[in-house]
C-alpha cells in the first residue's frame, strides 16, 4: 500500500515528526520532491534532527530510503547529511538514489544568491539553495541527470559546453561575476559520481516490484499545497509541486496505488518568508510570544533559521489545503503549544472587498483578504502525556472538532508533543 504525508499550508507543518511515526509502520520512506531548501525536524531517542534531503525513514534500520528522480538532487548535502545522522549513532541507513534524479550543481546556488541579490527588495525570500535555478535548467533540458554521471566523457563535455554557454551570457552581462569552464563543471561531476555511485538504482523498477511484493510505501512530501507552483500563493511559491498527486510523478510509480493521503495541520498558523498570509498575528509580542512557545525549542525555520511569520488557524487556506490534496486524513500538529491561551482566534472566512468567502482565491485577490475570526475558549492545562482522545479537555476537544467540522475532513492523528509517542489516534 502506498501512503503519502503532505503539508496542508506553507509547509513548517510538522511533517518530519508524523513522517518518522509513520514510516514505523513502512518499509520504504521515498522523497519525491523538492529539495535542500526546506527541513523536517524530529525528534527521538538518538537526538533532534532537522533533515533537509534525507528521507524520514532513516531512524528506523528496517527501512530502505529512497531519493526519487522529482527530488531536486544536492549530492553533498545529501552525503554530508547522510554522514552526520551515522555520526550522532543513528545506524547507517539503508540508501538508493533514483538514476532519473538531477543534480543541483554549485552554479544553480550562485545563480539564486546573484539574483536575490539583484532583486533587492523585490525578491521572493528564497532560501538560496539553488532550487530555482535548477528547476528552470530541468524543464529548459540542460539540466544533468544522475545517469549521465556514467556517460562517456566526450559526450558529456559537450554537453557542458552547450549549458555554459548559456550560463556565462547571464554571468557576464546580468549579474558581472566569474565564468564557468568546462573543465571545472566536468571536475565537479566526476565528483558527484564518486559520491553517489553505491547509492544508484532504477528506482522505478525498484518500487514496480515492492508493489508486487506488497510492501507499506510512505511518499514524504516537503512543503505544503500555498507554495505549490500552480496552486499556492504564486509567486511566492517553491519551484515544485507539493501535491500528493506528484508523489506518482516523483517517486515513478502509477498514480492509482496511492490509498491514502495524511495532510498535516498545524493547530496554528506559521510560515517562512514572503506571501500572503490572512492570518497572520500583527501584534508582534503576541506572535513573538506563540513563536517562543511553539514546536521544540521555538517557531524558526529549519534550513534557514528564519523567524517564522506567526498567525491563528487559517480555516480557509486548510480547507482548501486539504481538498488539493485528497486528504483521506488530518493530522493536527503542535495543539499542545496553545495550552496557555485564555481564548484562542480561528480564521472562518476572508473579506474581501466587503463579501465574505470560505474559498481561498487566487493571489490576486488574497492581497485584498481581510480575516474574519471566531474565538474559542482555551483550555489552559498541560496536555502533554495524554493518549486517549477522550482525556483531553472539553474546550481542547471542542477546539479540535470546530476545526474539523469547518475544514470538512477528518482529523484522525493529533499530535500533543515532539516525540513520536506524543500521538492521540482518533477513530473517525
Amino acid at each position: 500500500m502506498v501512503t503519502a504525508i503532505v503539508g496542508a499550508n506553507w509547509g513548517d507543518e510538522g511533517k518530519g515528526k508524523m513522517t518518522d511515526m509513520l514510516a514505523s509502520e513502512s518499509d520504504i520512506v521515498i522523497r519525491f520532491q523538492g529539495g535542500a531548501n526546506a527541513g523536517h525536524t524530529i525528534v527521538n531517542k538518538y537526538g533532534k534532527f532537522a533533515l533537509h534531503t534525507l528521507p524520514s525513514g532513516v531512524f528506523n534500520d528496517n527501512i530502505v530510503n529512497i531519493i526519487g528522480n522529482g527530488v531536486a538532487l544536492d549530492i553533498e548535502k545529501l552525503l554530508k547529511e547522510y554522514n552526520s545522522v551515522i555520526a550522532d549513532g543513528v545506524p547507517a541507513p539503508k540508501l538508493l538514489v533514483s538514476d532519473r534524479a538531477q543534480m543541483v550543481m554549485p552554479y544553480h546556488v550562485l545563480f539564486d544568491e546573484y539574483e536575490e541579490e539583484r532583486l533587492k527588495g523585490a525578491s521572493f525570500g528564497s532560501t538560496k539553495s539553488g532550487i530555482a535555478p535548477f528547476y528552470s535548467d530541468k524543464y529548459a533540458k540542460i539540466g544533468f541527470q544522475v545517469s549521465e554521471l556514467f556517460d562517456d566523457k566526450d559526450s558529456l563535455c559537450k554537453k557542458i559546453e552547450r549549458v555554459i554557454a548559456q550560463k556565462n551570457v547571464l554571468l557576464e552581462h546580468l549579474y558581472h561575476k566569474p565564468l564557468l569552464t568546462v573543465e571545472g563543471v566536468y571536475e565537479t561531476l566526476m565528483r558527484y559520481k564518486s559520491l553517489i555511485e553505491p547509492y544508484v538504482c532504477d528506482v522505478s523498477a525498484y518500487l514496480s516490484q515492492a508493489l508486487k511484493e506488497g510492501k507499506n510505501i510512505l511518499l514524504e512530501g516537503q512543503l505544503g499545497t500555498l507554495k505549490d507552483t500552480d496552486h499556492g500563493i504564486y509567486p511566492m511559491v517553491t519551484s515544485s509541486s507539493t501535491l500528493a498527486a506528484y508523489g506518482a510523478i516523483g517517486a515513478g510509480i502509477p498514480p492509482y496505488e496511492i490509498k491514502r493521503v495524511v495532510v498535516v495541520c498545524k493547530a496554528y498558523s506559521s510560515a517562512v518568508g514572503a506571501g500572503e498570509f490572512t492570518s497572520e498575528i500583527l501584534d508582534e509580542q503576541v506572535a513573538d510570544e506563540l513563536r517562543r512557545r511553539g514546536g521544540d525549542g521555538g517557531e524558526y525555520g529549519a534550513t534557514t533559521g528564519r523567524p517564522r511569520r506567526m498567525g491563528w488557524f487559517d480555516c480557509v487556506a486548510s480547507k482548501y489545503g486539504c481538498r488539493l490534496q485528497g486528504a483521506t486524513d488530518v493530522a493536527f500538529s503542535v495543539l499542545d503549544v496553545l495550552g496557555y491561551l485564555d481564548e484562542i482566534p480561528v480564521c472562518v472566512g476572508y473579506d474581501i472587498d466587503g463579501e465574505i468567502t470560505t474559498d481561498f482565491p487566487t493571489t490576486v485577490k488574497l492581497k485584498k483578504a481581510k480575516p474574519v475570526y471566531e474565538t474559542l475558549p482555551g483550555w489552559k492545562e498541560d496536555i502533554r502525556g495524554i493518549r486517549n482522545y477522550e482525556d483531553l479537555p472539553e474546550n481542547c476537544r471542542k477546539y479540535i472538532e470546530f476545526i474539523e467540522k469547518q475544514i470538512g475532513f477528518p482529523i484522525t492523528m493529533i499530535s500533543n508533543g515532539p516525540s513520536r509517542d506524543d500521538i492521540i489516534y482518533r477513530n473517525k
